[in-house]
């Protein structure tokens, strides 16, 4: 039987509010009705939903590649207005791409008996990318949706769902 968990990956102020400090700009924006409707939808069939967050340290060395963003306990790390984290949800803290490496993701996951793992937020190419292909080293089947990702630069967004699909074997809808 499958059991399924939605992962929000980065879905914070920084990253999708225009005064942000690494904002994806317009086409992030564009995919929050989608990703809040796919929470709702989630919650419904009983999935397990797991909010996936940046939350570096205020001297991480990620920030001699970009620019500080997402610093724990400021405005920048925390998720959007837009979606909200329930009591019921997970809220699992990162501090490199992958939302496996170094945190309890993959404990959780087991824990709760998921075997399917659908992945939706920003950046496709760099933590959506990461993040899948450690699931798929982890026996995890994963899904990422189109409508639900988007990234920094257009291009770098086809590419990552074509690689993802071509080497990690995603199931992109």
């Amino acid at each position: 039987m499958t059991k399924r968990a939605l992962v929000i990956t980065d879905m914070l102020n920084d990253f999708l509010d225009p005064a942000g400090a690494l904002y994806v700009g317009e086409p992030g924006r564009a995919i929050i009705p989608f990703v809040a409707a796919k929470i709702q939808e989630m919650r419904q069939e009983g999935a397990v939903i797991i909010f996936l967050a940046d939350a570096h340290d205020p001297d991480d060395p990620e920030f001699r590649r970009f620019p500080p963003h997402a610093v724990s306990g400021t405005w920048g790390a925390a998720v959007i207005p837009e979606l909200s984290v329930a009591a019921s949800d997970h809220l699992v803290t990162k501090t490199t791409f992958s939302g496996l490496f170094g945190t309890e993701l993959r404990d959780i996951l087991r824990q709760e008996g998921v075997t399917e793992v659908h992945l939706v937020g920003v950046c496709t190419s760099i933590c959506i990318m990461e993040t899948a292909r450690d699931l798929d080293l982890n026996g995890f089947r994963v899904v990422v949706y189109r409508d639900g990702v988007a990234d920094l630069d257009q291009e770098d967004n086809e590419w990552a769902l074509e690689r993802m699909t071509r080497l990690f074997g995603v199931q992109v809808r």
